[in-house]
């Protein structure tokens, strides 16, 4: 565990003072699931506690590999009772603070939270910041009766089993680069598990799709490379309606030359050429009635026009 034992040494984020709050001594920072913090790909973490006359907020930050393995655990962090928050996209208000996401950054702040005029040079000095898109996987979740907070990411087999244990690691197949999207639903009878695992390709996601059949008391579709299972629904009918709402429309960009007619393109060139040819020989004549208008009419005006002179080079006698 020499990863995790790196990982609680401070990462040197949190400045001396925020705003009005001056930085107190370290605070330990526990590791409540080591696996499962590996598995989210966890770098490093820091805590923190301000005070500033009378007031006081404790700031903790977690580092990860990238902004996926940041919003599985943002996710898997908030509390049931958050709402959202105007902060940034994966943001939430909670009753003692704030949790949000920034990057492959997982930002806590609890107590007497600063405004975020003061944690801008925060963000602007942040170590080894990696700000790639959130998976797609997230925006094919149905909306629909969702109940809030309970969205999970896997990203792995520690995953799948704190959030999903009925479903194998086998059957999810990790090694073909499937990652998922777990929630809750309700329905007139209870609630509802909705998984979504997305596969490279459509024709993984076909094989997948034999294997999920397997699961005992399961619902399953495909829908393009995303397959959808729900597993024991208390309410068959509502199952039903919810995966009917998993859909996959894809959007393809095709860049490619528009034909054209070489026949008609080489007579066009000739065209051109002759145009241009013509334009040479107009320009020509006229400079030359123009050179023999001005050598008339200074003879008529009585001014002596020198001949042109001509050099020889006589070659006789070498």
């Amino acid at each position: 565990m020499l990863f995790f034992a790196a990982a609680l040494v401070s990462a040197g984020i949190f400045p001396d003072k925020i705003g009005d709050f001056e930085r107190g001594a370290p605070t330990s920072l526990t590791m409540p699931d080591r696996a499962l913090f590996a598995e989210f790909g966890l770098e490093a973490t820091e805590q923190a506690a301000y005070r500033s006359e009378g007031k006081h907020f404790t700031a903790t930050v977690w580092r990860f590999k990238d902004s996926t393995g940041a919003m599985a655990f943002f996710q898997a962090h908030r509390p049931s009772g958050a709402t959202p928050a105007p902060l940034v996209k994966l943001s939430v208000a909670t009753s003692d603070g704030e949790i949000f996401a920034y990057g492959n950054y997982v930002f806590q702040f609890t107590g007497a939270v600063p405004v975020q005029a003061d944690l801008q040079p925060i963000y602007a000095g942040l170590p080894r910041l990696e700000q790639s898109p959130l998976p797609a996987l997230i925006s094919f979740l149905p909306s629909a009766n969702l109940i809030p907070n309970t969205e999970r990411y896997v990203l792995g087999p520690v995953s799948l089993e704190h959030f999903e244990p009925r479903i194998a690691p086998s059957i999810a197949a990790f090694h073909l680069g499937a990652e998922g999207q777990i929630a809750k639903y309700k329905s007139p009878k209870g609630q509802l598990s909705l998984a979504i695992f997305y596969y490279p390709t459509p024709n993984m996601a076909r094989e997948r799709l034999e294997e999920f059949h397997k699961i005992p008391g399961a619902m399953v579709k495909r829908a393009g490379p995303l397959v959808a299972v729900t597993i024991d629904p208390p309410d068959l009918d509502s199952a039903e309606r919810l995966l009917a709402q998993v859909k996959y429309e894809a959007n393809l960009t095709w860049s490619q030359k528009v034909p054209t007619n070489e026949v008609k393109g080489f007579a066009l060139t000739l065209v051109n050429i002759f145009v241009l040819a013509g334009i040479v020989l107009g320009m020509c004549l006229v400079a030359g009635i123009a050179i023999g208008g001005f050598r008339v009419l200074a003879r008529k005006m009585g001014r002596p026009i020198e001949p042109d002179s001509m050099i020889t080079l006589g070659l006789d006698g070498k």
